[in-house]
């Protein structure tokens, strides 16, 4: 079984976990978590840095003893540190970490003090009044944690498409590989760009389609055989992921691509718009009556019915055909239009990297600016920077511009937004910055309307820049918080600040909806990575496919520009 960082990285924060819920020492809980970090910020492959002679115990964070436990799993697939840890531990005390609210402390007070270990007698207990018995756990608690085991039920298991692109990424480069392939392309939601995905459809084209079903079913990641026929077979990989190859004519190409690449609704929308022209189309092509008229391209079935071709992101049977008919699709944003990044983390706070490295990155990648936004002090969890630290920073940041050519560093903070929206720093520090991103780390759970005028009191504050990802959604762990987001656009609007997108695979945030409504409204919109790593920079890729699905051109957002227009727009809303 290939290991990729993915896997070891989830292996150590289950030990991590495990280790917390067993009552370990919390240093040696500690050094799972940031050797996960540490994995998951990597820009390379474990396997392939130990190729190149690198000694693991370079890397941040990993001794020897962890180094020994990646080149184990890298080696067998398996850890036995972890193996031990589900020998002494119930397996289905994981089903309870995946429920919202309910982290490592709390499943061990469940675990401990009532004998929880599953998700059937937690339901029982929550119903029977029993965790309130535990001190944190309260008659708002018990409600939230039914809620969220009822809606666990018949829900479809997805991957972040993040975390999918890598497993993609290695099949397709597998299926290139292989004798007589001409063409593979990953098709479905996938290619949509949706934040989650429940599998990958992949397409081939090839002289012969036998061999490449039989070196598909023999990839070495493949668990289980689902089917396997002569131009079509489905696996299930060892992490879960279940993949679709189908091998398809060089003729039917097109047709193919945009049949598996739906949506549903907007292909219903498509054949329709064929049978008014007396065609038929699916996945073999755009028919008339018996003769094959389209179908080798995309654009071919598009021009068929009239239509110009469609981004695969706008294709969700909302609006696209209707704009598309009028002659009025956006150009959208494409990520080499991105001139700087506006939000990043350094080894000041909770980053993995110096401040030197990250702008040496950045302008490896071709960037020609970046706002170095670590966090402010509310967030101890991060190490945030008080006034000193943060001045420290700004004249450190002023010796790095005079020093540098080629890439200009923005000063800048991500300033918590407290409880009752004030800012975690003083006016007299913030005003010394080029940028000020307030966000919000506490209090989640505040009324709509309260929320909403915690933010809004937030964004007119004079320093105030842009708010970061503006729902606090962490997809698969925590629900966007309750607030009036139209209310929030509309308010940027008439102050002139700026919202985030942001690109950290599990945010997203904007989503593609409020993309659409901050576009409407005249909203700037900044696609940052909120890089925690060198590697975090790989972040602004996933945040311009989540641009594209909002419908986003370059004009809709900031850092496509120029660093002194920027610079201008930032000072306007400090004005």
């Amino acid at each position: 079984m290939r290991m990729a960082n993915e896997d070891i990285a989830d292996a150590f924060d289950e030990i991590a976990n495990l280790l917390e819920i067993d009552n370990a020492n919390p240093f040696r809980v500690r050094a799972y978590r940031n050797a996960a970090r540490t994995v998951r910020g990597l820009g390379k492959d474990l396997k392939v840095l130990l190729q190149e002679g690198r000694e693991l115990t370079t890397l941040p964070g990993i001794g020897r003893d962890l180094a020994a436990k990646i080149v184990e799993m890298l080696d067998s697939g398996h850890m036995a540190a972890l193996d031990e840890l589900h020998k002494k531990l119930p397996a289905s005390l994981e089903d309870l970490l995946r429920i919202p609210g309910l982290g490592p402390k709390r499943v061990q007070a469940l675990y401990h003090k009532l004998g929880i270990n599953g998700v059937p007698q937690l339901q029982r207990a929550a119903r029977a009044g029993h965790l309130d018995e535990l001190p944190g756990f309260g008659p708002k608690l018990r409600r939230q944690i039914l809620d969220a085991v009822a809606a666990r039920r018949d829900v479809e298991v997805r991957w972040l498409r993040a975390q999918a692109a890598v497993y993609a990424d290695e099949l397709v480069a597998h299926l290139q590989a292989m004798p007589g392939v001409k063409e593979v392309a990953v098709a479905g939601s996938y290619r949509r760009g949706k934040e989650t995905v429940g599998d990958l459809d992949i397409l081939v084209t090839a002289g012969k389609p036998g061999p490449v079903m039989q070196g598909f079913v023999a990839y070495p990641d493949v668990k289980q055989v689902v089917s396997s026929g002569s131009t079509r077979a489905s696996v299930i990989l060892d992490n879960g992921l279940q993949v679709d190859v189908r091998v398809v004519q060089q003729q039917s190409l097109g047709a193919a691509m945009h049949y598996f690449t739906g949506s549903k609704s907007h292909n219903i929308q498509i054949r329709r718009l064929g049978q008014k022209r007396g065609l038929k189309i699916n996945e073999y092509g755009v028919f008339k009556g018996e003769r094959r008229v389209a179908g080798k391209t995309e654009k071919q079935v598009f021009r068929a019915v009239g239509l110009p071709w469609i981004p695969p992101e706008l294709r969700e049977g909302d609006m696209e055909i209707d704009t598309a008919r009028r002659g009025a699709l956006p150009r959208l944003i494409e990520r080499d239009e991105l001139k700087g990044d506006l939000h990043l983390h350094t080894s000041a706070t909770d980053g993995r990297a110096s401040l030197e490295e990250m702008v040496e990155e950045a302008q490896r990648r071709g960037l020609r600016y970046v706002a170095v936004t670590d966090h402010s002090r509310r967030l101890t969890v991060a190490h945030g920077l008080d006034a000193k630290r943060l001045a420290r920073q700004i004249d450190k940041i002023d010796r790095i511009n005079q020093a540098t050519r080629g890439i200009t560093v923005l000063k800048g903070i991500e300033v918590d937004i407290l409880e009752d929206g004030t800012l975690d720093l003083p006016e007299s520090v913030l005003a010394r910055l080029d940028i000020v991103v307030g966000a919000v780390h506490s209090h989640f759970k505040l009324p709509p309307k309260k929320q909403t005028e915690r933010i809004l009191r937030a964004m007119d504050h004079r320093s105030f820049s842009m708010l970061a990802h503006p729902s606090g959604r962490l997809i698969g762990a925590r629900e966007a918080y309750r607030v009036d987001m139209e209310r929030i656009v509309r308010h940027a609007a008439e102050r002139g600040c700026f919202l985030e997108l942001n690109g950290q695979p599990q945010r997203l945030d904007l989503s593609d909806v409020y993309c659409r409504m901050a576009r409407e409204q005249g909203v700037l919109i900044s696609v940052n990575s909120d890089a925690h790593s060198t590697a975090g920079f790989d972040n602004l890729e996933h945040g311009v496919v989540q641009a594209r699905r909002g419908w986003l051109t370059r004009e809709d957002v900031l850092n496509t520009r120029a660093v002194n227009t920027v610079k201008r727009l930032l000072r306007r809303t400090m004005a």
